[in-house]
């Protein structure tokens, strides 16, 4: 196993800047089971509408975490180079185009939400989600201000800020829709509207946090002197513009993917609805260590890129995908063997008709969840190591092609017209991950054997 060692001696750094981004992101998801499992407790139309309402503020909410992504290549290619000038441009110009972006993206969904009404949905699950969006659309401001302050801290390897930011935060937005969702200690029972106020509130909150942590912090306070004397640097806005935008569609593309799977299980059922929602939400909690990973590629390989060092670069991009295949492995086993029990943690155990049925639905679907859990990981790995070469036109067209050329009309076809259903729509989410993952890999090795060849 010696041949491994270059590799495996990677691991515990890797997890070190990935392991407080995983926190982070796995409590923002904790969050969206607790909304779900509150919101179930209220019946499967309300957990549909809820399903709904995140969904179409999914897609915009995307285009600008992923935009904001191009930051962290930026900042960390900088501070390998101690060039803090540079880094402190970065991040100025980095807070006026999220802020500009976050407005224009929540104007957006609030001036389309009325399309809801059109989508074949069901009619209370519209009318239940309709008022939900408005208060999720208002929380994209806040979270697009907040994702280039966590950009940056996670491009100088300080990954913690944004975990305890978002912890924070969430513990904030469970307490808030445990007293609003139900009505406690005496506010009214806003079931719905209560969710999309806890997540409004906790939003704004977590931009007020992140901005303390990093003024408290005497390694990195300096790039946050005077920060509302925003410089603005065209140069460095076109930098953050040309990789911002095709890592926003890919990531746009991969979220509307998921997206779709939602709208056609509407269409099939409002009990099939409410098990793709527990399986994607199951599953998200999963994913989230990938993406954990894959913020660690793109710091460590855009620190390579700015020293030119791609011997080291490639050695550990192989590093973090091995470690990325090994617990994916192990979510795997687990969601086979619980399958038929975790969905039993979102559903009130009467037994009635309607929860039967989705819960076995949401089981069947778990099983397929298991069997992708490698490729997702390995997709959204490739995804942050290219971004970490800052190349990311090309694998956009590549998360299209996976994404929307083959997984979308698969999904579409074993959903709607055969008796798959539900399952048939995972299996499309299957065959697009596959795809993405092999075709993302071979790109990016290609261009680190092209660099080094150089």
């Amino acid at each position: 196993m010696n041949f491994l060692k270059p590799y495996t001696k990677e691991f515990s750094y890797n997890l070190k800047l990935a392991y407080p981004v995983i926190i982070g992101m796995i409590g923002h998801t904790l969050v969206g089971f607790v909304d779900n499992a509150m919101v179930g407790q209220l019946g499967t139309s309300e957990l549909a509408a809820i399903s709904l309402g995140n969904s179409f503020v999914f897609l915009a909410m995307s285009f600008g975490i992923g935009f904001s992504t191009a930051i962290t290549p930026l900042i960390a290619e900088s501070d390998a180079l101690k060039d803090n000038n540079k880094t402190k441009s970065i991040l100025s110009n980095g807070i006026i185009i999220c802020s500009i972006l976050g407005f224009i993206l929540t104007v957006l969904v609030l001036i389309s939400k009325p399309i809801i009404y059109y989508m074949g949905q069901p009619e209370i699950v519209v009318t239940l989600a309709y008022p939900y969006i408005t208060l999720v659309a208002i929380s994209l401001f806040p979270l697009i201000i907040f994702q280039s302050f966590k950009q940056f801290s996670d491009g100088l390897s300080f990954t913690k800020i944004a975990m305890i930011s978002t912890v924070i935060a969430n513990i904030i937005n469970v307490v808030l829709n445990y007293i609003l969702i139900y009505g406690k200690f005496g506010f009214p029972r806003l079931e719905l509207v209560g969710a999309g106020i806890g997540t409004l509130i906790s939003r704004f909150i977590m931009v007020i946090i992140i901005i303390y942590l990093i003024k408290s912090n005497p390694k990195i306070n300096q790039y946050i002197d005077k920060l509302f004397n925003l410089k603005y640097s065209s140069k460095i806005i076109n930098k953050i513009v040309n990789l911002g935008y095709p890592s926003a569609l890919q990531m746009m593309f991969e979220v509307g993917f998921f997206i779709s799977g939602i709208w056609v299980c509407g269409i099939i059922g409002v009990n099939h609805q409410a098990a793709n929602q527990i399986a994607l939400n199951l599953s998200s909690l999963t994913f989230m260590v990938a993406l954990g990973l894959s913020v660690a590629a793109t710091i460590r390989i855009g620190n390579q890129k700015g020293l030119s060092d791609y011997i080291n670069l490639k050695r550990i991009a192989i590093s973090i995908f091995l470690i990325t295949i090994l617990i994916e492995i192990i979510f795997a086993i687990v969601f086979i063997i619980f399958s038929d029990l975790l969905p039993w943690l979102y559903l009130d155990n009467n037994e009635s008709f309607d929860v039967l049925e989705t819960v076995s639905i949401a089981s069947k679907l778990l099983i397929i969840v298991a069997l992708f859990q490698i490729f997702d990981g390995i997709q959204i790995v490739a995804q942050g190591a290219l971004r970490g070469i800052q190349d990311v036109k090309i694998p956009s067209v590549i998360c299209f092609l996976s994404y929307v050329v083959f997984g979308v009309p698969i999904m579409i076809y074993l959903g709607l017209y055969t008796h798959l259903k539900a399952t048939g729509v995972w299996i499309g989410f299957l065959i697009g991950l596959l795809i993405a993952s092999i075709l993302l890999s071979i790109r990016f090795f290609n261009k680190c054997n092209l660099e080094i060849k150089k």
